[in-house]
């Protein structure tokens, strides 16, 4: 009898249907809530900063600390709406941006802009096998959902060299990987942010992603950009709570406040060092 395929729910991370549950609210909410672009991710400020700028300025980071502007090739993997793939054709010169999703909701909306450089498709990046290396590798918000609450901390550090070794084999020699995540600051788990929104995700610790890389990449750079990320969560807020009455209707009260709950949680953990919104760059070192 041959064994059973292994579906991405069962290799330690998200299943499909646990990211489906959060990201396919419905774009029509999710728009009262974020920027114009749909960018569900920290947000990179300079001074006042309002938050479409802010998000602009980190997707241009990005693309920076990858080295993908004027490339041909570019992998998004968590490309959520799309804001970074129209990013990188419409103004860093890339010639073709492919991103991954889980959420069908995203990947049609991401269909629906039409633009031809654009390919997008709804995988776990452990099935997506391109024929062509690519020249940069971005992702960003991803990270936090590849492996699931409670996982040994030996196996967890595997699954995350699973994923550099998997980039390792996808990206051109001596390309670049632009990652961002949320983190655990300490290796106890402070705040129960994941725990209904995001059942069945964890948070690396903060160095877990760079011992992962080891021997495969060399770091480049690592911020932690945490009040970003409250400054972000606060605009979100007050994005909901201007459009309350919207969002009830599209999602009913409960599911309303308890989103607007995990806003004010997330801030809280951010706002007082329990968790960290880390960017790092990698250098593909063969």
């Amino acid at each position: 009898m041959s064994e059973k395929p292994v579906r991405p729910a069962e290799r330690t991370g998200a299943s499909p249907e646990a990211i489906r549950s959060h990201y396919d609210m419905g774009n029509d909410f999710f728009r009262l809530v974020l920027d114009p672009e749909m960018i569900y991710s920290c947000a990179l400020f300079e001074g006042d900063d309002d938050l479409a700028t802010a998000q602009r300025r980190k997707l241009d980071h990005h693309i920076h600390a990858a080295g993908a502007a004027d490339t041909a090739r570019v992998l998004d993997i968590g490309c959520g709406w799309g804001a970074m793939l129209r990013r990188l054709v419409d103004h860093a010169g890339v010639a073709h941006a492919v991103g991954l999703t889980l959420s069908p909701s995203q990947a049609q909306w991401i269909r629906d802009s039409g633009n031809p450089k654009i390919e997008v498709r709804e995988q776990d990046w452990r099935d997506h096998k391109p024929e062509r290396r690519y020249d940069a590798i971005i992702s960003v918000g991803a990270f936090e959902h590849f492996v699931q609450k409670g996982l040994d901390p030996t196996a967890k550090l595997d699954v995350y060299r699973e994923f550099f070794a998997y980039c390792d084999s996808v990206l051109a020699t001596g390309g670049r990987l632009s990652l961002q995540t949320i983190a655990y600051s300490e290796r106890h788990k402070v705040l129960p942010l994941l725990e209904k929104t995001f059942p069945e995700s964890d948070l690396p610790l903060e160095w877990e992603p760079i011992a992962a890389a080891e021997g495969r990449f060399s770091l480049i750079a690592a911020r932690n950009d945490a009040d970003h990320y409250y400054r972000t969560l606060m605009m979100w807020e007050q994005n909901l709570l201007a459009n309350y009455d919207k969002a009830v209707a599209l999602v009913g009260e409960a599911c309303a406040a308890e989103f607007r709950r995990y806003l004010k949680l997330s801030a809280t953990g951010f706002r007082m060092g329990m968790v960290s919104l880390m960017r790092y760059s990698f250098r593909k070192k063969y």
